[in-house]
């Protein structure tokens, strides 16, 4: 599948290899569905004539004061030049996410039903030639897991699973959305890219909203990175949510993975596909989730090491500023003193009591983790200190009829 050439170290941790692969990273496969590039061409543009080191401290300013945000602005709010006002980006996004959230600040946990991979992502615990324990849960153990964990009180589940079709087939997955339809009142997905019909089909199965992780919207980086499996293809991935919002889905989530590639590229870049899209899908729930690399099983010394906590806010602040009106997700990959801090200022979502293994809500974990988290507390733990902070948790605000 795949020739080793030649080998270079970019960042400390993660050892690259340029690859002679059957999979062009820019053609989709045969099995892809392919719709109107435009908004994936006008993301890709985005990010290429991006260059953060052109914006002024007077463009930070007049972003502040703006009202709306236009991307210019966006744009500003990511450089350089906004890190001395970050003070002042923290108390815009605080005034922002009242005026559309109020206190309020909801929970949930994920649900790995399978660590199965047919992906070469080089710093994904869960890659396929990282030597793990691998395992699948069944019906009857989703069944147990899901019932353990509405015990806790949360009423939304995020459904994960490593990229394998060949493992967890869509039908798999849909057996999963029913099971979890039965104990939560939202259902989120975040696994393979797939086709609309297949992504209407889990809807109709129970899922409510879809996550992809684009990890880095720089093709080259994305190259690199993505090695061998469906995943390499990069224009497939990047049309992942137009897809879900075709196929019925709710809402969608957008993410890079800070760390991977230039993390002010890469955030505007995310912050412009989820602009473009909810102007042509206005009925559509837009949210980000801001992760950044964690150590993985067989290398912790995969960090994030350009992307601190101040940058990590200061992305959160931008896109809060910029749309106002989207949720966003704050993991378990941050610690507990920063998860508390940002859910008063930009994060509108919290996770709570997460493994990040197979299993482990029921009984013990069957699969290893994708990578390890920095904060375990339990979900009555998050919530007590939601309401330390003066703010409401929020298990569901949704109702059915």
């Amino acid at each position: 599948m795949m020739k080793k050439v030649a080998q270079h170290q970019p960042m400390e941790g993660i050892t690259v290899f340029e690859v002679e692969n059957k999979i062009d990273h820019l053609t989709y496969l045969d099995d892809m569905e392919q719709i109107d590039p435009t908004i994936r061409l006008q993301v890709e543009e985005a990010f290429r004539s991006y260059d953060p080191a052109t914006f002024t401290e007077a463009e930070v300013k007049r972003a502040l004061a703006a009202d709306p945000v236009t991307p210019r602005d966006f744009a500003a709010l990511l450089s350089p030049a906004a890190e001395p006002f970050l003070e002042e980006m923290a108390q815009r996004a605080r005034v922002e996410k009242r005026r559309f959230f109020g206190d309020n600040v909801y929970l949930f946990t994920p649900i790995y039903l399978a660590n199965y991979c047919e992906n070469y992502c080089i710093y994904c615990g869960f890659n396929c030639h990282n030597k793990i324990r691998r395992a699948q849960l069944d019906t009857d153990q989703i069944e147990a897991e899901m019932a353990a964990i509405a015990e806790t009180g949360l009423e939304e589940i995020l459904i994960l699973t490593g990229e394998s079709r060949n493992k967890s087939t869509v039908e798999y997955l849909g057996e999963a959305c029913k099971i979890a339809a039965r104990y939560f009142k939202n259902v989120g997905l975040e696994v393979y890219p797939m086709n609309t019909d297949e992504y209407a089909y889990l809807r109709e199965c129970g899922a409510d909203y879809v996550t992809v992780f684009q990890e880095t919207y720089d093709p080259d980086r994305y190259e690199e990175l993505h090695l061998a499996g469906h995943k390499r293809v990069f224009p497939y991935r990047l049309e992942s949510q137009e897809r879900a919002l075709r196929g019925g889905m709710r809402g969608v989530a957008f993410a890079a993975l800070l760390g991977l590639a230039d993390f002010r590229r890469d955030a505007f870049a995310t912050g412009m596909h989820a602009y473009l899209l909810q102007k042509k899908y206005p009925h559509a729930e837009i949210s980000f989730s801001c992760p950044r690399l964690r150590p993985i099983a067989n290398n912790d010394q995969i960090n994030p090491h350009d992307v601190h906590e101040r940058q990590l806010l200061q992305v959160m602040c931008a896109y809060r500023i910029f749309l106002p009106f989207a949720g966003m997700t704050i993991s378990t990959r941050e610690r507990e003193g920063f998860r508390n801090n940002v859910i008063d200022i930009a994060a509108t979502k919290i996770s709570a009591g997460v493994s990040t293994g197979i299993g482990g809500h029921e009984g013990e974990e069957q699969g290893d983790d994708q990578f390890e988290i920095a904060d375990p507390r339990s979900v009555d733990e998050v919530v007590a200190a939601i309401r330390a902070r003066g703010l409401q948790p929020v298990m569901n605000d949704y109702v059915y009829v």
